[in-house]
């Protein structure tokens, strides 16, 4: 189902659209301005002042201080909280470790941005119901404070060779496409037109063998030395999101023993601007695909 479009001023959570021009006026919104931090300060020993240590962002608290508004239709009123409750009841995020449901926000001047957590309250208060007039208090817990883009952006970079590669003679099968002695090796580019990092989703379609990913500026690698993947049906998925960071195989299991030791899901980030991946790998049909897939991150609205 397409997501609703939004104005400004608008909010969208669970399928339900709040703000400006909405049945839902939205008096106050607070919890949107920067997270709450876990400090790690230290008092300093025998002398003045504290040691600071690193800052952790703490999941938002955002509330919304609204009313519904449908004046003469209490019935309205009335389906208007029952969806905002519905969206969080939904099993496959209340029942599920880590789902999260979207709060979506536009701001003028702005595109529309996404929180990701849960809906932990939604308090209506029914004294005025009658007159089509419900106030609501409306909590939802960001799990993950980072502001997200709210389209996902996609780019798929194939295998081939650099200039220099080549075949080297006697040509046998299977065939290696290389460049100069190693495996084949091609550029792409990502863009993050956030402020803040952005976590990609990886894709691997086969057929191909012994994957290593780089991140050309940071110089960190995910390395896959026992991967096999024999049709292009074949896939391997890298979740680099926090709160997911996961490994899977076409058949949904779990293919996290395919990443070597040194490999770091939780440093493999997109930084703001332009990014250079590079991959590796073997095939001989050169028809093996890696898509990235990731929403530009902000750290203010």
């Amino acid at each position: 189902m397409p997501l609703p479009e939004l104005m400004d001023w608008q909010y969208e959570l669970g399928g339900v659209l709040m703000g400006a021009g909405t049945p839902v006026q939205v008096i106050e919104t607070t919890g949107l301005g920067r997270p709450p931090v876990r400090d790690n300060d230290a008092d300093q020993p025998s002398m003045d002042g504290a040691f600071a240590g690193p800052d952790y962002y703490s999941a938002r608290q955002v509330q919304f201080d609204a009313a519904v508004r449908i004046p003469g239709d209490p019935a309205a009123c009335h389906d208007i909280v029952a969806a905002l409750q519905a969206g969080a009841d939904d099993p496959a995020v209340r029942l599920t470790g880590g789902a999260t449901m979207a709060l979506r926000m536009k701001r003028p001047g702005r595109p529309v941005k996404r929180l990701n957590g849960r809906l932990r309250k939604v308090d209506p208060e029914y004294a005025q119901v009658i007159h089509g007039y419900v106030p609501l208090d409306i909590e939802f817990a960001a799990t993950d404070p980072t502001l997200y883009a709210d389209e996902e952006t996609t780019t798929e970079i194939p295998l081939g060779w650099l200039t220099g590669g080549g075949f080297k003679a006697p040509v046998t099968a299977p065939i290696y496409v290389q460049s100069g002695t190693t495996a084949a090796d091609r550029p792409g580019w990502v863009i993050n037109q956030g402020t803040g990092d952005a976590w990609p989703v990886i894709r691997i379609n086969g057929p191909v063998a012994t994957v290593t990913i780089t991140h050309v500026a940071s110089g960190h690698q995910l390395v896959l030395p026992t991967l096999n993947l024999t049709s292009s049906n074949q896939w391997v998925e890298i979740d680099t999101r926090p709160g997911y960071r996961t490994v899977t195989r076409e058949t949904g299991g779990n293919a996290a023993a395919l990443l070597s030791p040194t490999s770091r899901i939780d440093l493999f980030s997109l930084p703001p601007g332009q990014s250079e991946m590079r991959w590796t790998g073997y095939d001989n049909t050169n028809t093996a695909r890696m898509r990235l897939t990731w929403r530009d991150a902000y750290t203010a609205l």
